[in-house]
């Protein structure tokens, strides 16, 4: 039995009210000890002078599935170290240490990069929030190829025909229920997102806009309904995670008046909005297009059955890779550089891939950073917002310490903003913004939070009995620094990177949940199979043996659901 000792750091765990408790932490067997453990350890490390927080959560990063390689594919540049014409940051170098195998890129690094590059800024788990049920397989595969990391992914629905079809024709709310049940344990999911609720569909149709009121040109279904059927079947089924919700008109100036009745859809319901800076948008000021910041905080300081991530732009070169054609389609013409991708997927959903380039001198990129930085300051409970930066989307997760100190230090914060475009700093409300967020808060945001929001019981906390993630950091003033290598990072126990440089390479879990339906769902889907389907319907459901070996031979972690009063 192996044993560790964590002597004298200053503990950060929110669940136990553990703000910042220079204490001992024991790591037994995989598992956090009892407070009062006095038995034998193997190892004691001094983490004097040391943060000791759990591993960290990203539960919305795009590290799997079809969209995922073709962002890889379309990009070969941003793997090619010194031969990018563009003037970036360079690639990810091949590997130089010794338990490496080579991986590179920045926007989109392959899948040992990305576990490589997030253990060594402390994270444990990260969450694919957009895979197609008929490509599950490719999901599960690319997320067992990424080490040590935990993992899971969000599956898509709501613009699926046979959902759709069953909407327009008002059947049976449990037949639909149980429709989401059966994708949930088919594809091996931990929760649904619904992405542009029935535009995916519509834009197939030709039709270029979908407000959550209006009707599909096809089917006469409006988002509303497919947001209120979904968050809803998901509150009956105990699905620990709620309804994750990419809105309707994401980037469109105006776009907070469909934020908000998108809010106003779930009709008190529990629902997760994804990358709001997105859709936080107002068409005041002489460029007509402002910051609706104030606007959407204030609707989830009011609303606590609300949780948002933030989707935070960050400067540079990236690429943006989505489930969401319509919107994709409509922002081509400003790929950087001038190539793109869209797709349909099996009449599932769709994908667009769209290369960007963030400026600080453009009004409109410049102001999205500041709304994003906004939200995050401007939502009073921490509970209720996760740190992110919508990988690739937004930027690359590898610039989470960076966002860290910006959120972390308000003099940092205003000295970036000065360089920005002169117009920010006269539309934004930023430069007013006194809070600086705590290192409890930014545990919360990025550890205890997504794991309470996820249903992982285990994770994302330090108390006796939880899973022993746990990230070290050396206590600095430059939280960039501080966040960007910590001094020892443990998975389950396990030593797997000690300031920067990786030591062991274990195999990830897969995080997933399997509520209880009617098998008799299975005749309806079958029936459609058979006629509009490209695959046998008996090949669709994927088996816990089948994705334990998707999953590289890592353990399979089903979340348990909860005991819920159908609505």
């Amino acid at each position: 039995m192996s044993s560790v000792r964590l002597s004298g750091g200053r503990v950060i765990d929110p669940t136990q009210a553990l703000d910042d408790r220079v204490m001992d932490l024991v790591l037994r067997d995989g598992r956090m000890a009892a407070a009062d453990y006095a038995g034998p350890v193997t190892t004691t490390l001094d983490a004097s002078g040391c943060v000791i927080m759990a591993g960290g959560i990203d539960m919305h990063t795009h590290i799997g599935g079809g969209k995922v390689n073709l962002a890889r594919m379309l990009m070969p540049e941003d793997h090619r170290a010194g031969l990018d014409p563009l003037p970036l940051p360079a690639p990810l170098a091949a590997a130089t240490q010794a338990l490496e195998l080579p991986s590179c890129g920045r926007c989109t690094p392959g899948t040992l990069a990305t576990g490589y590059r997030y253990v060594e800024m402390g994270y444990t788990a990260a969450f694919e929030p957009a895979m197609v049920a008929a490509n599950a397989r490719q999901a599960h595969l690319e997320m067992g190829d990424t080490p040590i990391l935990d993992h899971g992914a969000y599956v898509m629905l709501g613009n699926d025909e046979l959902m759709l079809q069953m909407l327009a024709e008002q059947q049976d709310f449990g037949l639909l229920r149980d429709y989401t049940a059966w994708t949930l344990h088919a594809s091996k999911a931990l929760g649904v997102k619904v992405v542009n609720p029935g535009g995916i569909s519509a834009f197939k149709f030709n039709q270029r806009r979908l407000d959550v009121d209006e009707a599909h040109g096809h089917w006469g279904v409006s988002p509303r309904r497919v947001l209120h059927t979904l968050a809803r079947a998901l509150h009956d089924l105990g699905v620990p995670h709620p309804l994750h919700i990419h809105g309707s008109n994401l980037g469109v100036a105006g776009n907070i008046g469909s934020t908000l009745q998108t809010i106003a859809a779930l009709e008190g319901l529990p629902g997760h909005l994804t990358h709001v800076q997105f859709h936080a948008y107002g068409r005041e000021g002489p460029k007509k297009f402002s910051s609706a910041a104030r606007e959407l905080a204030e609707a989830v300081n009011t609303h606590p059955n609300i949780s948002i991530d933030v989707g935070q732009i960050m400067f540079g070169q990236t690429v943006t890779a989505s489930g969401d054609t319509m919107r994709q389609h409509a922002q081509a013409g400003l790929a950087s550089p001038r190539k793109w991708i869209g797709g349909d997927i099996e009449c599932e959903a769709g994908c667009g891939v769209v290369p960007f380039r963030y400026r600080e001198q453009s009004f409109v990129n410049a102001l999205q950073w500041a709304i994003g930085l906004e939200i995050f300051l401007l939502v009073r409970n921490p509970w209720q917002v996760v740190l992110t930066t919508d990988h690739p989307n937004g930027g690359p997760f590898t610039s989470y310490p960076h966002l860290i100190r910006l959120l972390m230090d308000r003099s940092f914060r205003n000295e970036q903003l000065a360089r920005l475009h002169p117009d920010v700093a006269a539309h934004s409300a930023l430069g007013e913004i006194t809070r600086e967020l705590t290192l409890r808060e930014i545990a919360i945001m990025t550890r205890a939070g997504p794991a309470r929001l996820l249903g992982l019981r285990d994770r994302g906390h330090l108390a006796p009995g939880a899973a022993a993630d746990i990230a070290v950091y050396r206590d600095q003033p430059d939280r960039e620094r501080m966040f960007a290598t910590p001094q020892w990072v443990f998975k389950d126990g396990a030593l797997v990177a000690e300031a920067g440089r990786l030591l062991a390479m274990p195999v990830g879990g897969t995080h997933f949940v399997e509520p209880e339906y009617d098998r008799g769902i299975e005749r309806v889907l079958r029936r459609h199979w058979a006629r509009h389907g490209s695959v046998n319907f008996d090949h669709q459901a994927i088996g816990r043996d089948e994705l334990c070996h998707c999953a590289n031979g890592g353990r399979l972690l089903p979340a348990a659901c909860f005991e819920r009063t159908p609505a």
